[in-house]
């Protein structure tokens, strides 16, 4: 196990590596820069902002000081923000989009997962038909139609709700229902469907003409082999989530990363982009990561060895 997380943790590394080296030129193959603006800048301003920043130093040269920059943690100044750095918008943005994360994520495990197993088990009862309606429902319709509907019932019609922010706790239920609306229905459709393999498989039956109660065949056998491919789905899920949804923090006006990445988008904010996509990729790889290691406590069968892996 030990030598599979350094193996994992090098492979890690180089696949942040990649990315950001990646974005870093596409970034710069883009027409225009950080300061080009619909009204231009004076050439003179121009030329002391680029070389205040460096942006008239060779590609090479940049992209040098950049991954040095990477490796030590600095992800520079935000071109779009004066005299704030692309490390404290993370770690002010942070926070908003970990907070409406974390509940989604719960929410998600929470529900999903039992209403999952609860429809397998009461497969072709009612209960069952209108789970699934309900998830099919979920699936199909995209978080930003929820976030839109939510804000035009439930805070225009029926004044239930704010229309924006997260300074109350009633303004978490708009982003966090619209943020966990599809993942919810897909990990209770997963949840269902292999649950139901699970329950068709010899050692079931045989568990079950052995005498063992029913509650400890579902809870030691079903439930346990069901949930290896939930795991492998709620990993990403959950890196996707507490990074921040784009569209839905833009939506409900959050501060958060995912607001903030937009913006440096639409202003070219290189440092910004490369920043943000750099530490989305490092979560999402510690995420996965984690599903690995989680593999061996779920299912005992599943070794780390060199035949394996």
């Amino acid at each position: 196990m030990g030598k599979y997380i350094v193996k994992r943790l090098l492979v890690s590394i180089l696949t942040i590596l990649l990315i950001t080296t990646i974005t870093f030129f596409m970034m710069h193959a883009i027409p225009g820069g950080p300061f080009t603006r619909e009204k231009p800048v004076p050439p003179e301003i121009r030329r002391i902002l680029e070389a205040k920043y460096h942006l008239d130093d060779p590609l090479i040269k940049q992209y040098a000081d950049y991954m040095i920059g990477l490796f030590t943690f600095d992800l520079g100044p935000s071109f779009s923000r004066i005299g704030v750095s692309v490390n404290d918008l993370i770690l002010g943005g942070l926070p908003a989009s970990a907070k409406i994360g974390a509940l989604a994520s719960g929410l998600i495990v929470v529900l999903g997962i039992p209403f999952g197993i609860i429809s397998a088990l009461k497969q072709n009862k009612p209960i069952d038909y209108f789970v699934m309606f309900m998830a099919t429902l979920g699936v199909t319709i995209p978080s930003f139609v929820i976030a839109t509907l939510t804000i035009f019932i439930f805070a225009g019609k029926l004044g239930w709700l704010p229309t924006f922010g997260i300074d109350t706790w009633q303004g978490y239920i708009g982003p966090v229902l619209a943020l966990s609306g599809y993942s919810l229905s897909f990990v209770t459709r997963l949840t269902r469907s292999t649950m139901l393999e699970v329950l068709r498989q010899d050692y079931i039956r045989t568990a079950r003409a052995n005498g063992i109660s029913e509650l400890k065949v579902m809870m030691k056998h079903a439930v346990k082999n069901a949930l290896i491919p939930v795991v492998t789905y709620l990993g990403p899920m959950i890196a996707a989530i507490l990074t921040g949804s784009f569209v839905i923090e833009r939506i409900f006006v959050i501060p958060g990363i995912g607001r903030y990445f937009v913006e440096s988008i639409t202003n070219r904010d290189y440092t910004t982009i490369m920043g943000v996509t750099a530490f989305y990729a490092a979560f999402y790889i510690l995420m996965v990561l984690l599903v690995d290691v989680a593999y061996a406590y779920i299912d005992p069968r599943i070794k780390f060895t060199k035949g394996t892996r």
